[in-house]
C-alpha cells in the first residue's frame, strides 16, 4: 500500500491514471443539511432577500503564528504583503516554480504575527508543508474539515449575504453596521457573544463572514436566525451552497499543479495516501495523459490583478516570463450559459431507449472533484469548462471556463462537450455517450453586482 502521494503515483503508473480512475467520491459539503427548504428557493434568496451560509464544516483552517509568519506568507504568495494590517484579509494565491496554480484561500490577519488561512486543502497543505519544513520561526495549528476531523470544529463560520444582509446584521447586533471596505474586518456582539466579521460578498451582494469559537455556535446561530426572520433570511443547504460560485465567478477547484516537478517530490512524499490531492477524482470530456495539460496559471483564473512583483516568491520568475511573452493575456476566464434546448435534450435522454448522455446532478452537475470539459469552436478545442451547475436565478445551466482570448467576447457561441469519450472506472460514471451542447460566452462574474459593485467599496 502506498504511504504518500508520490508512492500512489508510482503504483498507479502516473498521476493522470491515479486521479482519472480514483474510486473516491467527489468533494461535498459535509454535516450541513442538504436542503433547508429546496435548493431552487435557496438560490433565489441570495438575489432577493438574504441567506445564511454555513461554512463551518467543508474547509480547513491553518493558523500561523510567530515572528516569521509574514515572511512565510510572502515567500509563497503571488500577492503583495507590503500592506497587510491587522483586521484585513487577502485572497492568498500560490503557484509552483513554473507559475501554475496550486490553490488559493482566504488569509485573515488576526493579530500581530498571527494569520489564519481558510480554504480547501491544496493551498492549506502547501502552506502547512513550508511552515513545518522550512526555516521559519512559526507555530501552527490546523483544523481539517468535517470529513477528516473527529468531533466539532474549532470555530464556527457563517456568511450573511444578499440584498437584505445589512438589515439582518443590524437586527442581530442592535447597531448600525459599519461601512467597511471589501475584505476588512470588525467585531460584533451577537447573541451575547463577541463575533469577528469580514466584509465579504460571495453572492455578489454586500454581506459579512462571521466566526468565533465553536462553543459560541448555538448562541450566535440562533440569534442570527431570530434576527433574520422578519427579513426573509433563508438558510442555504449543502446542495445549493457550491452553486453561488457560478454567479460570483470564482473558480473553486483548479487541479493543483504539484504532480510533475521533481523539485516537488519531497512535498508529494509529505502528502499522505489519503490526502485530497491523492484521492480526488478527475473527470470530464477533456482527456490528456499529461497531467500538466490540466494546469492553469493565475492569469487564466483572472488573478493577474493579484500578482505583485514587489517581493520574491516561488514562481515569480515564471510569471514574469508569462507577462513578457504574452501568455498572461492568452486566455480569459468566462461564464458559459448553456443552450436550454440542448441541455434539456441531453438531460432527457435517460428517458429514451439506448445509451443516454452522462447524468446531470442538480444543482451541481459535477460527478468529480477536478472537472475539465472540452470547449470547442468549429470542432477545435479553444478552452476548458470546469465548475458546472444549474442556476434558478438564470434558469440555465452555467459553467466557469477558461478560453482563448479570441473566443472570450460576450455573445460568442461555443460548444461544450459533456461526458467521457471512454467512460472511466469511477464509481459515479455510468455507461453513456458524449454529447455536444451549445453555449454562449458571458462575463465572469455573470452577476452584474459581483462584477462591478461589491468589491468596489
Amino acid at each position: 500500500m502506498p504511504k504518500n502521494l508520490e508512492e500512489a503515483i508510482a503504483e498507479a503508473g502516473g498521476p493522470h491514471t491515479l486521479l482519472w480512475e480514483s474510486q473516491s467520491p467527489p468533494a461535498v459539503v459535509p454535516r450541513v443539511v442538504p436542503e433547508f427548504t429546496n435548493w431552487r428557493d435557496e438560490q433565489l434568496a441570495w438575489r432577493r432577500t438574504a441567506v445564511l451560509y454555513d461554512q463551518s464544516h467543508h474547509m480547513a483552517d491553518l493558523n500561523i503564528k510567530g515572528p516569521d509568519a509574514l515572511r512565510l506568507i510572502s515567500d509563497l504568495a503571488i500577492n503583495s504583503v507590503a500592506r497587510f494590517p491587522v483586521d484585513m484579509a487577502k485572497q492568498f494565491v500560490a503557484v509552483n516554480h513554473d507559475g501554475y496554480v496550486i490553490g488559493d484561500n482566504i488569509l485573515f490577519h488576526l493579530e500581530e504575527d498571527e494569520y489564519q488561512a481558510v480554504g480547501i486543502p491544496p493551498s492549506i497543505n502547501w502552506m502547512h508543508y513550508h511552515a513545518v519544513t522550512g526555516d521559519y520561526d512559526v507555530e501552527v495549528w490546523r483544523d481539517d474539515n468535517s470529513l477528516y476531523r473527529a468531533g466539532d470544529p474549532v470555530v464556527y463560520r457563517y456568511q450573511v449575504q444578499g440584498p437584505g444582509a445589512m438589515e439582518v446584521i443590524r437586527a442581530a447586533t442592535g447597531e448600525e453596521p459599519p461601512h467597511l471596505k471589501f475584505f476588512h474586518m470588525t467585531r460584533f456582539t451577537i447573541g451575547g457573544r463577541e463575533v469577528r466579521a469580514l466584509r465579504h460578498g460571495m453572492a455578489g451582494e454586500p454581506g459579512f463572514e462571521l466566526w468565533g469559537p465553536w462553543e459560541d455556535n448555538d448562541a450566535v446561530h440562533g440569534a442570527l436566525l431570530a434576527a433574520g426572520a422578519e427579513f426573509g433570511l433563508t438558510q442555504v443547504g449543502g446542495r445549493a451552497y457550491h452553486t453561488n460560485a457560478l454567479e460570483s465567478g470564482w473558480l473553486p477547484r483548479p487541479l493543483p499543479a504539484i504532480y510533475t516537478d521533481e523539485r516537488l517530490a519531497p512535498y508529494r512524499r509529505w502528502l499522505s495516501e489519503n490526502a485530497y490531492e491523492t484521492t480526488s477524482p478527475l473527470g470530464g470530456s477533456f482527456f490528456s495523459d499529461d497531467i500538466a495539460d490540466y494546469y492553469l496559471t493565475p492569469y487564466d483564473l483572472d488573478y493577474g490583478r493579484l500578482v505583485a512583483f514587489d517581493h520574491d516568491f516561488i514562481g515569480r520568475e515564471a510569471l514574469e516570463r508569462m507577462v513578457a511573452d504574452g501568455r498572461s493575456t492568452a486566455h480569459k476566464k468566462v461564464t458559459l450559459v448553456w443552450n436550454g434546448e440542448d441541455t434539456a435534450a441531453a438531460a432527457g435522454s435517460k428517458y429514451l431507449p439506448g445509451k443516454g448522455a452522462k447524468h446531470f446532478n442538480e444543482p451541481m452537475a459535477l460527478y468529480d472533484t477536478f472537472h475539465y470539459d472540452r470547449v470547442e469552436v468549429d470542432g477545435a478545442r479553444i478552452g476548458v469548462s470546469t465548475w458546472t451547475g444549474y442556476s434558478a436565478n438564470e434558469r440555465s445551466m452555467l459553467s466557469l471556463a477558461v478560453v482563448d482570448a479570441a473566443s472570450a467576447t460576450p455573445g460568442t457561441e461555443v460548444v461544450v462537450v459533456w461526458g467521457e469519450d471512454t467512460p472511466s472506472s469511477k464509481a459515479q460514471v455510468e455507461d453513456h455517450v458524449q454529447v455536444r451542447i451549445r453555449a454562449t460566452v458571458q462575463p465572469a462574474p455573470l452577476a452584474v453586482e459581483a462584477r462591478t459593485v461589491y468589491r468596489a467599496d
